[in-house]
């Protein structure tokens, strides 16, 4: 029986995440607030090509490669950052995301094969989905919308981009057409049930995202790849070896290390806004009282 692809099931999961936000916007769990609709097509598009791009990447290449492909959108994204964005990464925030890597390559990088198409698909989609994340926390500082807002307003053009090629992506990947097999009642039951889940996904990948930072959002994502492997092994008894758990344990000091600097620098930030309101304040009133004088002395 063949598996529901991947893309075609994206497609509808973020269908049930816009009439699932629609609905609380009638119950007013949230406020829409209208986007340009220009900026938010164009970034809907880019995160549903995006999201084609990584599975080609996963289908054309080895599990080794689509893994080290994850792993190369950390440093891209901080090049990204600091090239067009101007934002200053420390070199101990660096020296922790290396050691993160470095542990989660360990653990589950494998076999490498190379082939022309599958690197340029991979390259394609680690700059889509650098620019893609990037975006969204760029979006919702700049234009002052909430992870919901967002979502609610760009959820239907990543839909449609992806309901109109996924079925020919997933053709090139399993060679099946989706809408040719008959679908059991079971399966269904399990494609409803993604699309109940997916509704969170989303909504949290977007929060975590607007709230944080990309790269923050991809170190929690290479967390969740250290918890499957060991999960798998707890529970489904997978293969493990002494190579999977040094990489699992140098990937949770990177994290830890990276949690420790963060929370740090944001700390000193603050700290450093804080001392310099009192200044700011003094620089703001004078021009005012220095008028006020002239104005009496006018008189």
């Amino acid at each position: 029986m063949p598996i529901f692809a991947a893309t075609t099931l994206t497609s509808w999961h973020l269908m049930v995440t816009y009439c699932s936000l629609h609905v609380a916007l009638r119950l007013n769990f949230f406020e829409n607030k209208p986007i340009d609709m220009k900026t938010v097509m164009l970034f809907g598009i880019l995160n549903g090509i995006s999201i084609g791009f990584l599975n080609l990447s996963l289908g054309f290449n080895s599990i080794g490669f689509y893994q080290m492909t994850k792993l190369a959108i950390i440093p891209f994204t901080v090049l990204l950052e600091t090239i067009f964005l101007k934002k200053q990464f420390s070199q101990k925030i660096k020296l922790s995301l290396l050691v993160l890597l470095l542990g989660v390559g360990i653990a589950s990088v494998t076999d490498l094969q190379l082939n022309f198409v599958g690197t340029i698909l991979s390259l394609l989609a680690i700059l889509t989905t650098c620019v893609g994340q990037i975006l969204t926390n760029t979006i919702q500082k700049k234009l002052n919308v909430s992870s919901t807002q967002l979502l609610y307003q760009s959820a239907p053009f990543q839909a449609a981009i992806l309901f109109v090629s996924g079925p020919f992506v997933d053709q090139c990947l399993t060679k099946q057409n989706v809408f040719a097999h008959k679908y059991s009642t079971v399966v269904l039951s399990f494609i409803l049930l993604s699309c109940v889940i997916a509704v969170f996904v989303n909504f949290s990948t977007f929060l975590v995202i607007g709230k944080t930072s990309p790269v923050t959002y991809q170190v929690l994502g290479h967390l969740k790849t250290c918890l499957v492997l060991a999960f798998g092994y707890t529970l489904l008894h997978d293969p493990f070896t002494a190579r999977n758990i040094l990489g699992i344990l140098i990937a949770i000091i990177g994290m830890g290390l990276y949690s420790y600097f963060c929370t740090n620098e944001s700390k000193k930030k603050q700290g450093g806004d804080v001392s310099s309101m009192p200044q700011n304040k003094e620089k703001d009133t004078t021009p005012l009282l220095v008028s006020h004088q002239d104005k009496e002395n006018g008189v």
